[in-house]
């Protein structure tokens, strides 16, 4: 078992026993979120703790888990008890927890959403619009005459790498490796259930990458995200060099694999739902609610982590402080509590209020630029691609306690 937030181990605690229908047997119920068979279907365990275990303590996660809607949205607008200083990734990083939006509580993270803010706010949103036109369009000739290609690799995750590298203007000839690490960096060893050294040294390549970034741009600056970073200021106070290293190093995690990620879910949501697929190549207008829809129903950003500074009584059980919890934003958004018929995938579904981007303090910071970077990334797929069925019934996905997104998303045209 884990140690908990707060340098103690967690109490052992046992779930109740869950009956069979024909009651012949009693099982104890599990919910591993390590295992690469939930991540090939999460949802009905996603059901069972809704219905049967709401507050529900996980050994193989070493944490409480919560999946209902409210719950979790209580849980995101409280940062006072449920606390991200000691990191938000199911599988922490050394260093990371505390340095970076993401792993911060009020008042830094206000400090640090704020410089953040103001930096991004430099360069508007529609100076994005024709450097993601130009990627998608390359990368879609580059599948001309393929009637089958991988849209995770030759596409999605290609078109992702490209903007980013623009925002940051990053050297491109680095391009491949940082991709590489980058996914290497959201992967969780199944077996071990914790970051192997690969994914440690993927890290550590990252920071190092940011570090070599920040130094070089404080010597040359320019009119790039990063640069943007480092001078921004706010009552003349500045992010420090760590801040801003830790920040580009998740950023450019986030930017690559989440991103990519997320279209990847998008394209695979499509691909099996062939009416919404085709309303959207007849009408990009439709785009912008489809995206919403697909964040809803089948987000990437799965599963993230608290820290409880208080007690907490929640459906006859109590949290203590320095328990780490587990906020299941994929269960969230299929309660039925809260979204009528949630295993529907429904572009035109109101109203929305999904938390695939997550909410309260923590709500995603880059939640308008994957919006804008999604409609276009689809805008030129559709137009190019507008009929695409999937090849492989059973996909592979990638190994996280975090996120869900398939590895690979083979199409066929027609």
């Amino acid at each position: 078992m884990r140690e908990s937030c707060l340098a103690r181990r967690a109490p052992l605690r046992h779930t109740r026993v869950k009956i069979t229908n024909d009651e012949r047997s009693a099982a104890m119920f599990r919910f591993d979120p390590y295992s690469p068979a939930f991540d090939a279907d999460p949802f009905p365990a996603y059901k069972t703790l809704r219905d049967e275990y709401p507050c529900f303590w996980s050994e193989e996660a070493g944490m409480w888990v919560l999946s209902r809607y409210d719950d979790i949205l209580a849980a995101l607008s409280n940062w006072r008890t449920y606390s991200s200083a000691k990191g938000n990734l199911i599988d922490e990083f050394p260093g990371r927890a505390g340095s970076t939006l993401g792993s911060s509580d009020p008042p830094r993270h206000d400090r640090l959403r704020a410089l953040i803010q103001s930096a991004m706010t430099k360069r508007a949103l529609d100076h994005i619009l024709e450097p993601a036109r130009a990627a998608c369009r390359q990368h879609l000739a580059e599948l001309e005459g393929k009637d089958v290609f991988d849209f995770v690799n030759d596409y999605g995750s290609k078109v992702t790498v490209d903007l980013l590298f623009y925002l940051f203007a990053l050297p491109k000839e680095g391009a491949e490796q940082v991709r590489d690490n980058a996914v290497l960096m959201v992967q969780t060893d199944a077996k071990t259930r914790q970051k192997s050294e690969a994914h440690l040294n993927a890290f550590r390549w990252m920071a190092d990458y940011a570090e070599n970034l920040v130094q070089e741009r404080k010597r040359n600056p320019g009119e790039d995200l990063l640069s943007n970073f480092i001078t921004a200021e706010i009552d003349g106070e500045k992010l420090l060099d760590k801040e801003v290293q830790l920040t580009v190093t998740t950023l450019i995690m986030a930017g690559i694999e989440s991103l990519s990620g997320f279209l990847g879910m998008f394209a695979y949501n499509l691909a099996d739902h062939a009416g919404a697929r085709r309303a959207l190549a007849a009408d990009h207008a439709l785009i912008p609610d489809a995206m919403e829809e697909s964040l809803r129903f089948n987000t990437s950003a799965q599963r993230f982590k608290r820290c409880l500074q208080h007690d907490v009584e929640l459906h006859g059980q109590t949290m203590r402080a320095g328990d780490f919890v587990m906020l299941c934003y994929g269960s969230a958004n299929r309660d039925e509590r809260m979204f009528a018929d949630p295993d529907t995938y429904d572009i035109t579904r109101r109203p929305k209020r999904h938390l695939g981007f997550g909410g309260g303090v923590h709500a995603c910071l880059g939640a308008m630029l994957a919006r804008v970077a999604t409609e276009v990334v689809f805008s030129e797929f559709l137009s190019a691609v507008p009929e695409f069925t999937r090849v492989d019934p059973v996909l592979p996905w990638v190994p996280s306690s975090n996120f869900r997104s398939p590895q690979t998303l083979r199409l066929a045209r027609g």
